[in-house]
């Protein structure tokens, strides 16, 4: 029998003694599954999916630090959402790399509908990953194509009961790699009455030949908005028989309290007070000694008011003597060359933790982020602005601007030109 006994979500009595974190860093999502809604900032809702805050990798480490300092119990440190963890393979690796390097003694774990955990196995067991669930809602295509309303592989969508049969055989050979690896794996299902209630029971006779360890029967939730909205949560009373047919196949988790992907702490006891502060905090962007520096697009040198495509140059601020002060005048890579640009842009200004612009378009900002450079976008005195930076703390809310929102038209192209 797989020992369980230092995990809270695997065991009964781990649970009332030891707590776990779940990093949110993971906001994509591969499957349009019918019954959820990833909103964030719902903090009076506790189901998976939701989040107040997505970290980058750096931020979740921060995050993890402040957390161990205030509460002792934590045994394991999880990614599961806001989306998938393998649909944002890059981010969560990366996490996983930065908390198994400080902390090689806590429990790493995954939650994961599995579609594309099959070419990460390697990895995740070489960083000590011992417990993946994986969830798996159906094992017939025509059910899953009820439940599912596409599954995007690739750069492709699928749908219907094509989709619900390569969501299955990507599912099944994860499970079946996890398990020559000794990674504990845990079966979370969905219970929908009229949809999947009865077939959970053919879920865990397929998934324990597979090697699974335990299975999570998770009553369905109704979230307004989804296509499931007006299906009931199942009773007390089926669940507690529906668990007595499937554990005939596959050990039963019981205790599930259907958590957020930002929870901490005990399960079923919410998040402790002033975790919610302490992620505000980690999420804020701030200078570092890899990135001392602070760049900005500015017009005449007084406001942040300048498109990041727009300016040939930036102004980068830096510290002396405890002050800040500007360092130098910084030409940006001439237009023209599409994402190319982006990336030199990325390389030329690999010594700044953000860059403050008025405007800036979806995909520069996607390449630039990829490649470490946060984009700040803010209307704003570049004295009031860039401290928030140089201090690690969050600018206030009425400085900043959504991404793209600029109204220049055609010039906002994201091509190299215009606004960029």
């Amino acid at each position: 029998m797989t020992d369980f006994t230092e995990h809270p979500c695997f065991s009964s009595d781990a649970r009332h003694k030891t707590g776990r974190i779940h990093l949110p860093v993971a906001p994509k999502c591969n499957i349009k599954c019918r019954f959820c809604d990833r909103k964030y900032d719902c903090v009076n809702e506790s189901r998976p999916g939701v989040t107040s805050i997505v970290l980058k990798p750096e931020q979740a480490l921060v995050y993890l630090d402040s957390v161990l300092a205030k509460i002792g119990n934590i045994s394991v440190i999880g990614i599961a959402g806001p989306g998938d963890p393998f649909a944002n393979a890059r981010e969560t690796l990366q996490t996983l790399e930065l908390v198994r390097q400080k902390y090689p003694d806590k429990l790493l774990c995954l939650a994961t509908n599995g579609l594309e955990l099959p070419e990460h196995v390697e990895q995740i067991a070489r960083l000590n990953v011992s417990h993946v669930t994986v969830t798996v809602n159906a094992v017939e295509p025509e059910i899953g194509a009820k439940i599912y309303d596409w599954v995007r592989l690739g750069a492709r969508n699928y749908r219907g009961i094509e989709g619900a049969k390569i969501l299955l055989e990507r599912q099944s050979e994860a499970v079946e790699k996890l398990k020559t690896h000794g990674i504990t794996v845990k079966i979370n299902t969905v219970i929908i009455p009229g949809i999947n209630d009865v077939h959970a029971v053919d879920v865990a006779a397929y998934c324990k030949k597979l090697g699974a360890d335990i299975q999570n029967c998770i009553p369905l939730m109704s979230v307004e908005g989804t296509d499931f909205a007006n299906i009931p949560t199942p009773e007390h009373n089926d669940m507690l028989s529906l668990r007595k047919k499937a554990g005939e196949h596959l050990f039963q988790m019981t205790h599930c309290a259907r958590c957020r992907a930002d929870a901490v702490g005990i399960i079923g006891c919410g998040n402790p007070q002033g975790t919610d502060n302490l992620l505000r905090e980690a999420a804020a962007i701030r200078t570092t000694t890899e990135r001392p520096h602070v760049a900005v697009a500015s017009r005449e040198g007084l406001f942040v008011n300048r498109h990041l495509g727009e300016a040939e140059a930036l102004l980068v601020y830096g510290k002396q003597d405890d002050d800040i002060v500007l360092l130098e005048k910084r030409r940006t890579p001439v237009p023209g060359s599409g994402n190319l640009r982006w990336r030199q842009f990325a390389d030329s200004f690999g010594d700044c933790a953000a860059v403050l612009v008025s405007g800036c378009g979806p995909n520069p900002q996607k390449v630039l982020e990829e490649n470490g450079l946060p984009i700040v976008v803010l209307e704003g005195l570049i004295s009031e602005s860039v401290p928030y930076v140089f201090n690690g703390r969050n600018l206030p809310k009425v400085l900043l601007r959504t991404p793209g929102l600029c109204g220049c038209g055609k010039a906002c192209t994201g091509t190299g030109g215009g606004c960029g």
